[in-house]
């Protein structure tokens, strides 16, 4: 624990940002005992974590986990419980208390969206050298040429780093997929601006082996066996931050 670095930031808002419990939540574990940071058990409301350098370990108290594929519509916000003024968030379309999203998925983009209540689970699944692919149907406002889809897929400088190398594919004038290794904010909007498109439409169809196929939007799943096993097998170990 570093109070002091500049990326530090207090326990309870990492636990809720990793979709592992509510703040208010996260509190009470800490207050019982159930949160370790860097192995050591911590009591004290208020500690902070540099996300560099530290390991948390959450004891969720064995709940029974589940796991929710979910096809997000447009309109809906990926969150737990919604801000004033924005009534319409993903987990009011599922109808199992406790859920928290995996990643984000933005507002005006639909598709796939996972969700569960297994906080080591979207803890790994979340860690910035996770690296999942995640495949994306894009439709833009006009034909977009070849080489504009080959920058995509080169990468390109995007918030102050370069993109990593994408799988991009031909599916029309104006529609591709791409498959991405990473999840900055708005990445495939911001992508198709810098080659001069606007994205009209932006499908989620795939995150690692789970895929959207036919479900219906504003519809959910719980995921197969398989499907969790093989998460958890390409997931990291446990939660590094």
């Amino acid at each position: 624990m570093n109070a002091e670095t500049p990326g530090a930031m207090r326990l309870n808002k990492w636990i809720a940002s990793q979709g592992i419990a509510s703040r208010r939540e996260a509190d009470r574990l800490i207050a019982d005992g159930r949160v370790r940071v860097n192995g050591v058990p911590v009591t004290e409301l208020g500690v902070k974590v540099d996300p560099a350098t530290d390991t948390v370990e959450v004891d969720t108290g064995g709940r029974s986990h589940v796991y929710v594929a979910l096809h997000k519509p447009r309109g809906y916000v990926t969150a737990v419980n919604p801000a004033p003024g924005e009534p319409k968030v993903v987990t009011q379309l599922v109808d199992i208390p406790g859920l928290f999203p995996v990643g984000r998925l933005d507002k005006d983009s639909s598709g796939l969206l996972l969700l569960t209540n297994d906080g080591t689970l979207t803890t790994a699944l979340n860690h910035p050298e996770r690296h999942k692919e995640k495949e994306y149907d894009v439709t833009v406002d006009r034909p977009i040429p070849d080489g504009a889809l080959q920058r995509l897929a080169d990468g390109m400088p995007l918030m102050g780093e370069r993109t990593r190398p994408a799988t991009v594919t031909r599916l029309a004038p104006d529609r591709f997929t791409i498959v991405l290794t990473e999840g900055k904010n708005r990445q495939v909007r911001r992508m198709c601006r810098k080659v001069g498109h606007e994205v009209k439409t932006l499908v989620r169809v795939r995150i690692d082996g789970v895929k959207l196929d036919t479900l219906p939007v504003g519809e959910w799943r719980n995921l197969t066996a398989e499907e969790v096993a093989a998460l958890k097998a390409e997931a990291p170990e446990s939660g590094r931050i």
